[in-house]
């Protein structure tokens, strides 16, 4: 059993790996790499200029090498793989598994990919990654390996057995057996347990379990991750439009998924549009995060020129004026917790879930409590505590309790509207969810004043 090391990356240790760069001292960073798992060693690699990174690369084993690049972001993986001549990119993707070097390939310009292509010496592996590279890739197609084991109905456990050692050579996990017909359709699968414990004359059609569930190729990497989550699968066979096997979803290819979605919802919430890293350039970061920004200065525009209209009755009752951070903020967060609760639940798709009514139902009640409870409190702060006369707190307290009812609508309602125009909503609960209520609660807010302070 080969044994990892605890690896923590000190400044140390990379000074002495720069020195061994430097002198070339292949022996040390072969020596202390040893044993690494690869993900820390691509830790190590970012911390390293680009020209000390691909020495370590071409001064570790092949296969090392080619799974360290499967760690990378993509990001820093295209800027490494222009530093690689075609061969050397051919050499590494034959050396992972499809949809790894399917992956890769996709980052590649349309004339690097086919010379790359050119120098597959694999060619079962080449006519996998082409393959995979005709789905797109947020797809079950774009995201499945080609590598799996499969079993003929027919065959006996000692055939069987015989053609799980032949085709592990080039599955790293095995979960599941499939079984298939002559036609390679997907019939079922069978447990190793099963097969070791069975006599070896028997046939894998009498061992073999018929419920299974599948994927087809066309369904979108989000639905499939929901299938995964659901049945708690660790890995999910892909068929195509005739029931034939084509593939297998693995639970890590999964995790990747996961990790994107909730990466773009993230950046969808801050808004921020496109899919951006850190390590983006200046111009990618600013064009993907300037638009929301110039829609909020916008709004903060046009909220200045609400209040410029009520300036009347901001100088018949200044004190009008300390509230509106409050109800600006209080109308902020409520529409964003309506909007995040909404986004969550559309997320993890229930069949269980509430209809849109019913949401919406139950929103506005939580909304009627939480601004009686609010209006309220404000009220009693405004008249016992800061001193002002009833009828103005009266009118901060309905005014408030006016605005959590808007901003609730606006957050529950919004993200079911987006998601029902196919719009990610989680855009819902960012910028645009703030300055819409923002806008909306400074115009309830003086409108209210207008009503009871006769303005």
């Amino acid at each position: 059993m080969e044994i990892i090391k605890q690896f923590e990356l000190s400044k140390e240790y990379l000074e002495s790996l720069q020195q061994a760069i430097e002198s070339q001292n292949l022996d040390f960073i072969q020596e202390t790499m040893e044993g690494i798992n690869v993900a820390d060693i691509a830790a190590v690699l970012d911390e390293l200029s680009m020209e000390e990174s691909i020495y370590v690369l071409r001064a570790l084993p092949s296969q090392t090498a080619a799974d360290i690049l499967i760690e990378l972001d993509d990001n820093t993986l295209f800027r490494v793989l222009k530093e690689f001549s075609e061969p050397e990119i051919a050499s590494y993707i034959e050396l992972m598994d499809s949809d790894d070097g399917a992956d890769m390939l996709k980052l590649l310009g349309e004339r690097e990919r086919e010379e790359v292509i050119s120098y597959f010496q694999d060619k079962l592996k080449s006519e996998q990654i082409l393959e995979l590279l005709r789905y797109d890739e947020d797809t079950a197609g774009g995201i499945m390996a080609k590598e799996f084991i499969r079993a003929n109905k027919n065959w006996n456990v000692v055939q069987t057995i015989n053609e799980i050692r032949r085709q592990a050579e080039n599955v790293e996990k095995i979960f599941s057996i499939y079984v298939v017909n002559n036609r390679q359709q997907l019939l079922g699968r069978v447990s190793l347990k099963r097969i070791i414990l069975a006599n070896e004359n028997t046939k894998i059609e009498d061992i073999y379990e018929e419920e299974v569930i599948s994927v087809p190729t066309y369904m979108d990497q989000e639905e499939v991750a929901g299938i995964m989550r659901k049945y708690d699968l660790e890995s999910v066979p892909v068929i195509n439009a005739k029931n034939k096997l084509v593939g297998r979803i693995t639970v890590d290819d999964i995790l990747d998924v996961v990790q994107e979605e909730a990466d773009e919802d993230i950046q969808a919430m801050a808004g921020i549009s496109g899919d951006i890293e850190e390590s983006d350039s200046i111009f990618m970061i600013t064009k993907a995060r300037l638009p929301w920004l110039l829609i909020g200065v916008m709004g903060g525009l046009m909220g200045a020129k609400i209040i410029g209209f009520f300036e009347g009755g901001l100088n018949k009752y200044l004190a009008l004026a300390s509230f509106i951070p409050l109800v600006a903020a209080t109308g902020g967060n409520v529409g964003i917790q309506a909007s995040s609760l909404i986004v969550q639940s559309l997320a993890t798709k229930s069949v269980f879930d509430d209809t849109p009514l019913q949401r919406f139902f139950k929103g506005l009640m939580i909304a009627l409590i939480n601004g009686l409870v609010l209006g309220a409190f404000v009220f009693l702060v405004v008249v016992f505590l800061y001193g002002f006369e009833p009828i103005f707190g009266v009118t901060i307290g309905v005014a408030l309790f006016c605005v959590v009812l808007l901003a609730s609508f606006m957050g529950t309602v919004t993200p079911l509207v987006l998601n029902r125009f196919g719009i990610n909503p989680a855009i819902a609960s960012g910028p645009f969810i703030t300055t819409t209520n923002d806008l909306l609660g400074l115009a309830v807010y003086f409108g209210v004043a207008m009503l009871l302070l006769n303005l």
